[in-house]
């Protein structure tokens, strides 16, 4: 089941980020479907955090999509090479958004191997926001994107995490956001390889 757009627009955040733990992710693009199983997300909890592109309520060309209400992919270039894919929350002008950092691939793993340049499956695949964007093949052309498909949708397959198979966690590389940083805003799968090697504080 696709989720439905209610599913994004709840108020928190926090929980719709630990929510999206063993939901899958699918791809439809370039005439390949690719998919995987989500261990890991990052909470970005709009205005009020300093973590936030949407901090204060900036708005600009790319932190736009944020505002808009939850259900779109905001994809946005990070040091000019990697394409990171968040999923907006909330409602319209509550900036919220879960940044997906790593998943379990399922379907369409020689797609993402050539995607990749790897030669064999191994975590590194889909470990890490930017290595799970280009083996699924989401660029920010697909900022804006609906997910209720066909190109990126994210699936209810009835998959769940019992509480003590998920860690909490700080956020990876937001130190400037002070005491922000410190927030346990980070979820991700115990023991499950594809979690990516970033470290929080």
């Amino acid at each position: 089941m696709i989720l439905p757009n209610e599913f994004y627009r709840g108020a928190d955040v926090v929980a719709i980020s630990r929510e999206l733990l063993g939901k899958v992710l699918v791809t439809e693009i370039d005439g390949a479907r690719t998919s995987g199983i989500i261990v890991e997300t990052e909470a970005y909890a709009g205005a009020g955090d300093r973590a936030s592109h949407a901090f204060g309520g900036r708005r600009t060309g790319r932190t736009e999509t944020m505002f808009a209400p939850g259900g779109l992919a905001y994809v946005y270039l990070c040091y000019g090479i990697h394409h990171l894919f968040n999923v907006v929350t909330n409602q319209a002008d509550a900036p919220h958004a879960v940044l997906i950092r790593a998943i379990e691939p399922l379907e369409g793993i020689e797609t993402m191997l050539v995607r990749r340049r790897k030669e064999i499956l191994k975590p590194a695949l889909t470990a890490g926001p930017g290595a799970m964007s280009q083996a699924l093949g989401i660029r920010t052309l697909h900022n804006g994107l609906s997910l209720q498909g066909p190109t990126i949708r994210i699936e209810d397959i009835g998959k769940r995490f019992e509480n003590k198979d998920i860690i909490a966690a700080t956020r990876v590389g937001v130190a400037y956001a002070r005491e922000d940083a410190l927030l346990p805003y980070r979820f991700l799968v115990k023991d499950n390889p594809y979690v990516s090697k970033g470290k929080g504080l």
